[in-house]
């Protein structure tokens, strides 16, 4: 897998870009860059890294990153089988820090834009009604011209900077510690576990992955995570189980053992930890909001 660099997508002569993707899955590459981004999954499903944070997407997932933040939207395994039909797409919006001026970011009235971008430190996940007018926006992006999509994602900031609709993902005090050197390690990690999570991991197999021992990267994973290897693991299989128990088709038991877990009580202990649910209330709730 190639490494991850620092990219640097906007073009000299434009304010900002925007980019329709359609592939048959999103770029496996954990990276960063100096640009803020606002990402709307219009196919899709797999897993989503923001920073420290770990948690499935699906079509209409809409997250705003800020600069230097560490992400990946990883597409589920069945994308990169040859015989697949499947199709990721998307679209992403980068500017620049600069994009509005330091000295007009100090205006009053840009107080909440100004709050928004300090959000975006940490992921912004945008949820509710936002999400639908969000997307119109987005979209009328796409087709514009020239001033008028200035127009339109300066309408797209302010709609997102006033919404209470959103969930921060990276944990508070979360810094990105990783080098560009460094990020193909964390790359080969993420595509070990997310290759291998549905069965047994051991420390050892990770670690040579990584070309260190154990002990090694336990404290190396640790730094650059903000987690252990073990809770990052756990938060790949519950999330992967969330995607099963939505999808009606398998008993509790077979997600349980499908996502990588060895006993069920071991299973319905930690997806309560992490979800506040256990495996049945989950599936009924996503049933009622459905």
């Amino acid at each position: 897998m190639k490494p991850a660099l620092q990219k640097s997508p906007i073009s000299d002569n434009q304010a900002f870009e925007v980019k329709h993707l359609i592939a048959p899955y999103f770029d496996p590459n954990w990276h960063f860059h100096s640009e803020y981004q606002l990402f709307l999954v219009v196919k899709g499903t797999g897993t989503r890294f923001i920073g420290d944070h770990v948690s499935p997407f699906k079509k209409g997932d809409l997250v705003f990153t800020g600069p230097n933040l560490p992400h990946l939207w990883q597409s589920d395994h069945e994308y990169f089988k040859d015989d697949q039909e499947l199709i990721a797409e998307g679209i992403v919006i980068y500017f620049p820090q600069n994009f509005l001026g330091e000295d007009f970011l100090r205006k009053n009235e840009l107080y909440k834009i100004k709050q928004l971008f300090q959000k975006a430190e940490r992921g912004v996940e945008i949820n509710g009604d936002t999400i639908f007018n969000a997307t119109e926006l987005i979209q009328r992006i796409l087709v514009a011209e020239d001033f008028e999509r200035i127009l339109i994602l300066l309408n797209l900031l302010n709609l997102l900077a006033n919404s209470s609709e959103y969930k921060l993902l990276a944990s508070n005090g979360y810094s990105n510690s990783l080098k560009e050197t460094e990020t193909d390690r964390m790359n080969k990690v993420h595509a070990y576990v997310m290759n291998n999570f549905r069965e047994k991991i051991s420390l050892n197999e990770v670690a040579a992955i990584a070309n260190m021992n154990p002990s090694s990267f336990s404290r190396y994973f640790k730094v650059h995570a903000n987690k252990t290897f073990s809770d990052f693991l756990t938060e790949i299989r519950i999330g992967y189980s969330c995607r099963l128990l939505i999808s009606q088709t398998m008993s509790i038991s077979q997600v349980c053992y499908d996502s990588g877990f060895n006993t069920l009580s071991n299973f319905n202990r930690q997806f309560k930890a992490y979800t506040h649910y256990n495996p049945l209330e989950y599936r009924k709730k996503y049933s009622e909001i459905s």
